[in-house]
């Protein structure tokens, strides 16, 4: 990792830490010890990050994220470890790619009934079943991410 790329991640995470209400910048604010006993970490990872010396390892990312209530994937990303595309994240693309859709979209119930290769003319009954599951408020021209 080159020193721009530590210095851009240690300071999103300083960021992250004043907001979360850590006092990183006083001596004896003791935000580095708190951010470190909660975290269950080394005060010195907490140091060596923040005075870009080094990146914590896995396990500790792991527990500042859950801290610093961010996704473990965040960090990773913003650390340069692993790139969106090498972390694709579930939620972002859908599990029934249909033909000829956009990369994100989710399917209508129709196109899924066509995936699933439901018969057409059973399609409008798998439509309207489909549809009583799917949260309120969403249109019904597409499936529901959860």
């Amino acid at each position: 990792m080159t020193s721009p790329d530590l210095d851009a991640f240690a300071t999103w995470v300083e960021d992250l830490m004043r907001e979360r209400g850590y006092d990183i910048d006083s001596p004896r604010g003791g935000g580095k010890s708190r951010i470190a006993d909660e975290a269950g970490v080394h005060r010195a990872a907490v140091t060596r990050l923040l005075q870009r010396q080094s990146m914590p390892d896995l396990e500790t990312t792991r527990r500042l994220a859950r801290v610093l209530g961010v996704p473990v994937r965040d960090l990773l990303i913003r650390s340069g470890r692993l790139t969106a595309e090498e972390l694709a994240d579930p939620h972002e693309r859908s599990p029934f790619p249909a033909a000829g859709t956009e990369p994100g979209r989710r399917p209508t119930p129709e196109e899924v009934a066509e995936l699933l290769g439901v018969p057409a003319d059973r399609r409008e009954m798998f439509v309207r079943v489909v549809e009583q599951f799917l949260p309120e408020g969403n249109d019904a021209g597409s499936l529901a991410a959860d």
